[in-house]
């Protein structure tokens, strides 16, 4: 077995709070992430709506995992993030901060670095996801050294669908090659980011793209009156 400082297949992010976990088989694992969402949504949602969405979210990546050793904490994390985005959406909590959806098809390399930078940029002044219509096993080799080549880790994100709630809960959509495909819903800010797909390019072509979805992002920031972090 490898060692809890061992790095994964990128796209499985390291999990060295949580190797322990690692050990335990699924339903052992899923009903301690459960104890643990329960009690930290205990004021927003009861136990079955936190065990729906876990369970639904440990389904989303079953079907798709080639390393299935974690996917009770990619579940975990993943229900964590819906149950946020679904309090945020029925106004179950007050948040001022505007959230970003990244989306593209296989949310793998474009939306993933937009987040990245996103992220990194705004720090911690507004909320970012991303997600796909069609998710990938993995993140794109070639970006993850791209963003690395920037000072941006996202070794620790992983390919995920969109869901319902995420998609109520932002405020801003933007969208990356998916635009007839990803969700249309009123009252919500849509931005269609024409860039080239780096699925298959080389570390050299994707810088271009990188650069390219940096200063898409700076704007952005700009235009919600953000400031950049250095």
């Amino acid at each position: 077995m490898s060692q809890p400082g061992d790095r994964k297949r990128v796209g499985y992010a390291l999990l060295t709070p949580t190797y322990r976990l690692l050990e335990l088989d699924h339903p052992t694992a899923l009903s301690r992430a459960e104890i643990r969402l329960r009690a930290e949504f205990a004021t927003v949602f009861d136990r079955d709506s936190v065990r729906r969405i876990l369970h639904d979210s440990y389904d989303c990546f079953v079907a798709q995992a080639s390393v299935t050793l974690y996917l009770p904490v990619l579940a975990e994390r993943f229900a964590r993030q819906r149950l946020l985005a679904q309090a945020k959406a029925e106004g179950r909590v007050a948040s001022s901060k505007p959230v970003v959806l990244f989306l593209c098809t296989h949310n793998a390399g474009r939306s993933q670095m937009a987040l990245g930078y996103f992220l990194k940029l705004a720090r911690g002044r507004a909320i970012g996801w991303s997600g796909g219509t069609e998710p990938s096993r993995w993140l794109n080799p070639a970006v993850v050294g791209a963003m690395a080549e920037v000072g941006i880790d996202i070794t620790d994100e992983y390919p995920k669908p969109w869901t319902d709630e995420i998609v109520r809960a932002a405020d801003i959509i933007i969208t990356l090659g998916c635009g007839d495909i990803c969700p249309q819903l009123p009252d919500t800010y849509y931005e269609d980011w024409i860039v080239d797909d780096p699925a298959g390019l080389s570390l050299a072509q994707v810088r271009p793209i990188r650069d390219d979805l940096r200063r898409r992002v700076v704007r952005m920031l700009s235009d919600l009156h953000i400031p950049v972090a250095s």
